[in-house]
């Protein structure tokens, strides 16, 4: 059964999506991102994704009292993302009550350190984040694109002992279209023992359905909550059996 992860991402403190990772295209959904925790872990939901995305873009953890409070007061298994580019940024995320973390953008720009990361802290608490735009990895919260291509990219990953990638299609990310099916099915393909987790595109349960179907172990779902496309009944009833 593939595991759902409902996302929050943060800019100013406050719980909003972005279209394609366009910040001028922010929707603010909830002041409190507490409040939509609790609703998530109300629903039997155990896992977070959650996204400092005033941090992508500044290139420094800046959100992490909101992950400090969602950490003490939920009992959410929370990833962390979003300008963690400096040991100091890592030790903060950890310290604030993150169980993982996701790097996209060190594991470009700064190789050795991610890998360094992946040494200290193991597979199972560090996430490789390959987030594509036409077949190369972008990164800075999707404000440049790299020329690393998605496959060789997750492969050198791999061989450094990744586990888990996050992978988002950023021309599908917020816009409610259905998720990138081929890339999901290219990237499991080459590599069937990822544990990889879809993201982006999610608009009915259909969707999560088809991923499921394709034997992809987890997905990132945003707006199509936030925009009640998918309910949490639907999810605790999945989740429930």
């Amino acid at each position: 059964m593939i595991e759902i992860i409902p996302a929050i991402d943060i800019i100013d403190g406050k719980c909003v999506r972005l279209s394609q990772g366009d910040y001028a295209q922010k929707t603010v959904y909830n002041e409190d991102p507490l409040e939509v925790a609790l609703q998530f872990q109300d629903a039997g939901i155990n896992r977070l994704h959650l996204v400092d995305l005033d941090g992508a873009k500044a290139q420094h953890i800046v959100n992490y009292k909101v992950l400090e409070r969602l950490a003490s007061k939920t009992d959410l298994v929370i990833d962390f993302g979003g300008g963690l580019k400096t040991d100091l940024d890592l030790d903060i995320a950890f310290e604030s009550g993150a169980e993982m973390v996701t790097g996209g953008s060190i594991a470009v720009k700064k190789p050795q350190r991610f890998i360094s990361w992946l040494e200290q802290y193991g597979a199972q608490r560090i996430i490789l984040g390959a987030d594509v735009k036409e077949g190369k990895i972008s990164v800075s919260g999707w404000t440049e694109e790299s020329e690393d291509e998605i496959l060789p990219f997750i492969e050198k990953y791999v061989d450094e002992g990744i586990k888990k990638v996050i992978s988002t299609d950023i021309s599908k990310d917020g816009m409610l279209t259905g998720p990138a099916f081929d890339l999901y099915s290219d990237i499991l393909d080459e590599f069937p023992h990822l544990h990889l987790i879809a993201s982006g595109g999610i608009s009915t349960f259909d969707d999560i359905l088809k991923l499921d179907e394709d034997e992809v172990p987890a997905v990132i779902v945003g707006k199509a909550i936030y925009e009640q496309r998918i309910s949490l009944k639907q999810i605790e009833k999945y989740i429930v059996g």
